[in-house]
């Protein structure tokens, strides 16, 4: 069987996705930060583009990538100085109420799992050493433990410290020459095939910035939600705990998570007993339920055209083969990735191998 030109361009970009995906996959960890850098280097060129463009040539585009950078570390840092209040408000009520939950719960959880032969026995000894150790007032003491867990972890430390330093030195590099690193990749595409490229980096394109609105629009819906919600039933963090949690389902499964530990924690620590905890459990389980299977599918997959079961598959399977960073790139890479099948679909049902 001859294949016919398109045919063949459409095979041959198909195995450059292939090849891209195997290398993703083979070197994550060492892409991790280039592809968080590239990915926020896309969503943040419009904004350098644009203040380059108001200052008319006066300004240096190195300034105002400064300026936007700096910016957006702000933003970046202000969410993450939400977690601070929670701890500093808690930790001393851990501190005086860790031990005692343990009694709780030895007291009035054990005899009743004791009736389904499940034994629960808290050693409130070892809590209460634990506390004094880990949990005491003293910054010197603590500042300790860190540096030990530093070290038994410094494999880990070093991968962090060098992420939080590398992906803003890539990041500038890029923002202040994406136009040029765009230009060299365009290069590499036969004439021939230029106008097909451009129409399909036009319509990712396209694709790709209704996936970002759909995410912002679920981000600051369930912000709103988690705020009002912990709100209405008393908790004092409500609002540091909302936003800090709908800020941080741009992680899918991830952001969720550490919310949910955080409200945890505040609901056990502030009312003691159960009642936070149910709480917690119904507003994030609702939460949950219909971000996943509303807010998600509804906001951001019909924007980028994926169905419900593909955005939850994407999800699962990108951060199966491929870990944070395939959790981080699931959804823009299936948008794009529909593209391309969408255009295989179209030259396979104009070929003389589907007409016969």
């Amino acid at each position: 069987m001859t294949l016919t030109p398109a045919q063949k361009r459409t095979a041959t970009w198909c195995l450059i996705a292939a090849l891209a995906m195997l290398a993703l996959w083979l070197l994550a960890p060492v892409l991790t930060p280039f592809v968080v850098a590239a990915v926020l280097a896309y969503v943040l060129t419009p904004v350098v583009d644009r203040l380059d463009h108001m200052g008319r040539g006066r300004m240096p585009r190195v300034l105002a990538v400064l300026i936007v950078e700096s910016l957006f570390i702000l933003i970046l840092l202000s969410i993450l100085l939400l977690v601070v209040p929670i701890f500093a408000k808690e930790l001393p009520l851990l501190r005086e109420q860790l031990p005692l939950l343990a009694d709780r719960v030895n007291s009035s959880l054990g005899p009743w799992l004791a009736q389904f032969g499940v034994t629960v026995s808290l050693d409130s000894a070892s809590i209460k050493a634990f506390v004094v150790k880990y949990l005491n007032a003293n910054v010197e003491d603590a500042f300790g433990s860190v540096l030990s867990s530093l070290k038994l972890g410094g494999s880990v430390a070093l991968a962090i410290i060098g992420n939080v330093v590398l992906i803003p030195v890539v990041l500038f590099l890029l923002l202040n020459d994406w136009s040029r690193f765009v230009a060299r990749a365009v290069e590499l595409v036969p004439p021939k095939m230029r106008a097909s490229f451009d129409s399909f980096v036009a319509e990712a394109d396209d694709v790709l910035g209704q996936y970002l609105r759909g995410q912002l629009l679920v981000m600051g819906v369930l912000t709103i939600y988690f705020s009002i919600a912990l709100a209405l039933f008393g908790f004092d963090l409500a609002v540091p705990l909302g936003v800090f949690t709908g800020l941080a389902f741009f992680i899918p499964y991830l952001g969720f998570g550490l919310g949910l530990i955080l409200a945890l924690l505040a609901g056990m620590l502030q009312f003691g007993g159960w009642y936070g905890v149910l709480v917690v459990a119904g507003v994030y389980g609702a939460g949950q339920l219909v971000e996943s299977f509303y807010l998600t599918p509804r906001l951001v997959g019909e924007r980028i055209g994926l169905h419900p079961l593909a955005v939850i598959f994407a999800l699962m399977a990108f951060g199966q083969v491929f870990g944070f960073v395939g959790v981080l790139i699931a959804l823009p890479a299936s948008a794009v990735l529909l593209v391309a099948v969408r255009r295989v679909r179209v030259s396979y049902l104009a070929s003389k191998l589907y007409q016969g």
